[in-house]
């Protein structure tokens, strides 16, 4: 990777990113949220289970892909990489959104009982196992926890968002000093907190069982969604003239990479996950994919296998179509479309353990969480430039070239 010889100046740096071409988010998310509320609320009623895990796997998808914007932002500061200073803006406008969270919250919270059978004393009385997880399995210290990791994401967010906005005024090059010694034990926080959550918020579901590296396998998860977000979401403001000359070829081509090789590790940790469980053959470690293994929950499976690791894999591999928007973010919307289906293959086997059977509780859900999770992309985008304007490694970010 070296300089070339491509200048944008300042004037030109500003009319290319003003973040007024996001305002219409405001309002697109808006309508969607209403629409998904509405019909959330029309149907919760005949099935009021399922509304609770069709509204968690909506949240997780959108809790994510914030989550990997706050870790790409933080990476980014952390190992002063200087590349991405130009495309680092739109992932802090991603992370701005989590405060937001604990207002989406509330459902699962008020749904707990139909979610995790932890919470039904009549249910840990049989089991020896969930009453040995009490101390950490209950009511009151979960909901301490989920305020918690909440809190800490919303405040890391906040932080960062609005020193990063600030310099675009002040040009103090301290700021980027600071949020760069920050992000170090700020990482170390993340990746405590967001286990935790997985922990909590998706592998108790089947309290029973457990593994190790299913935080490492959200996080994968988190930072492929973050990346195909990224990449549709600039590939999308360069088709309206935005970001012109500021976010170019040879970002949109180490976003590719990075897609590529999360894709990868994704694989390597559902397989490894997979491998080491069923070859062990425990009976209390088993039963998650015992349960994943009848019905229609294979065929779904199979189609991660393929959809998730096997069809990326060899459509990214190739340095044409890095360089190419176009299929480049086909490939990103894609990889989002799958890292949906990968949570819902996590989630809706407790509800519909002989198979999946979708419903319009599914697509309700995901409109009403994605709309306002949209809304508050957009409208924080339009509040702001596109780009870090005050960066000072914003210039080596607009002569970057791959070589």
């Amino acid at each position: 990777m070296s300089g070339g010889g491509v200048h944008v100046d300042a004037a030109d740096i500003a009319a290319a990113s003003g973040g007024e071409a996001a305002a219409p988010l405001v309002w697109v998310g808006g309508v969607l949220g209403a629409v998904g509320l509405g019909t959330s609320l029309l149907f919760a009623g005949g099935d009021p289970a399922r509304f609770y895990f069709s509204w968690l796997t909506a949240y997780l998808y959108f809790l994510s892909i914030a989550l990997g914007g706050l870790f790409f932002v933080m990476t980014l500061f952390v190992t002063k990489a200087g590349w991405g200073v130009s495309l680092r803006r739109v992932a802090e406008n991603v992370m701005a959104t989590l405060p937001w969270f604990l207002l989406l919250f509330i459902p699962v919270w008020i749904g707990r009982h139909e979610l995790y059978d932890w919470t039904r004393p009549e249910v840990v009385a049989k089991s020896a196992m969930l009453q040995g997880k009490s101390g950490y399995l209950n009511e009151g210290f979960f909901l301490v926890r989920a305020i918690f990791f909440l809190v800490v994401w919303s405040g890391f967010a906040v932080y960062f968002s609005t020193r990063s906005a600030r310099q675009d005024t002040t040009r103090d090059e301290q700021i980027t000093r600071r949020l760069s010694s920050i992000s170090a034990p700020g990482l170390l926080i993340f990746s405590l907190t967001a286990t935790f959550a997985s922990v909590d918020w998706m592998m108790s579901l089947e309290a029973e069982w457990y593994s190790t590296m299913f935080g490492v396998y959200f996080f994968a998860g988190s930072v492929i969604g973050i990346f195909g977000f990224m990449v549709a979401t600039l590939t999308a403001l360069r088709a309206r003239g935005v970001l012109k000359g500021v976010v170019t070829v040879e970002h949109l081509h180490d976003m590719g990479k990075l897609l590529f090789a999360f894709t990868v590790f994704w694989a390597y940790i559902a397989f490894s996950q997979y491998f080491l469980i069923w070859y062990a053959d425990i009976p209390e470690e088993t039963a998650y994919f015992h349960h994943r293994s009848h019905g229609g929950w294979p065929t779904v499976g199979m189609l991660l296998a393929f959809g998730h690791f096997a069809v990326p894999f060899f459509f990214l591999m190739p340095r044409i179509v890095k360089r190419s928007t176009g299929l480049l973010a086909a490939g990103a919307v894609w990889l989002l479309v799958m890292h949906y289906l990968d949570l819902y293959w996590c989630v809706m086997p407790v509800h519909d353990p002989e198979g999946p059977h979708p419903s319009v509780l599914d697509l309700a859900a995901f409109l009403a969480v994605g709309g306002i999770f949209l809304s508050a992309f957009g409208w924080t985008s339009s509040r702001r430039a596109l780009v870090p304007l005050g960066d000072p490694r914003l210039a080596e970010s607009l002569s970057f070239e791959n070589v």
